[in-house]
């Protein structure tokens, strides 16, 4: 079944040709990589399918569903969680607040419940308390609920960024370069977190990435895009080993 479906997609800034016919689907429970130079367009096409931009043509498929132009809430509503190339979270609020605040779209008490503090306000809070306890715990993070996460190493901020994005309990999760930052130790085991993160969670990864030992350990498929357009696209073997890919991205890189 597609999880995702991308159909001629293009987007433009002013007159700025971003993206040209771009075509992708993701299948449910696949692993697919989207590779491609610094500027090649990545990040617009994770920015395009999260609802920050509106395509210029094209469909953007999520279960069938064209969501094109629908804003990030509500494709966050829709199963689809995401992380950052620049980790974006909270600093001054609690790792705890970091995880509860992605589960407030789906609350059902209102400003006047906020305010009195009603019996459905505390009901509510209390579940999502419950449940960003629960998936800390999960991530081995229970004990820095308290914590700020502008004092916590690099690395575990990651984590923490990739445990709020798996709390609205998506069927597809958008990684956008999850190793930025991380050294040469910590590759292993961000390819082991995020295989046993797909073997948890039962969901489709979508992922972004330089750093090749992740895009080839982890991938089934993998696209690679260059000046917003698709240059090849298949299996970490045939990637390895295509011209083009070699030569516009690659380089003499070992793989």
């Amino acid at each position: 079944m597609k999880q995702l479906e991308i159909k001629n997609l293009c987007h433009s800034f002013g007159g700025l040709t971003a993206l040209s016919d771009i075509n992708l689907s993701l299948e449910s429970g696949e692993i697919v990589g989207l590779i491609g130079p610094n500027g090649a367009g990545k990040t617009t096409i994770f920015n395009l399918v999260s609802g920050f931009y509106t395509p210029t043509a094209g469909d953007i498929l999520l279960d069938g569903v064209r969501i094109n132009g629908m804003p990030p809430h509500k494709i966050a509503a829709m199963k689809v969680g995401r992380t950052f190339q620049n980790i974006r979270l909270w600093p001054e609020m609690s790792v705890l607040d970091n995880i509860c605040i992605a589960q407030y779209y789906r609350l059902g008490y209102n400003a006047a419940d906020a305010f009195f503090h009603t019996k459905r306000y505390r009901m509510q809070e209390r579940e999502i308390a419950k449940s960003a306890y629960e998936l800390l715990d999960v991530f081995h993070l229970a004990d820095l609920a308290a914590e700020r996460p502008k004092n916590l190493p690099y690395g575990i901020q990651r984590r923490v960024e990739i445990a709020r994005a798996l709390s609205l309990r998506p069927k597809l999760l958008m990684l956008d370069e999850p190793a930025a930052g991380l050294n040469s130790a910590d590759l292993a085991a961000l390819i082991d977190y995020v295989h046993w993160i797909h073997d948890e969670f039962k969901l489709a990864i979508w992922l972004i990435e330089h750093q090749m030992e992740v895009v080839m350990s982890l991938c089934r498929r993998i696209q690679v895009i260059d000046f917003g357009k698709e240059i090849a696209a298949g299996t970490p073997e045939e990637i390895r080993s295509n011209d083009d890919v070699i030569k516009a991205y690659l380089g003499d890189e070992e793989l």
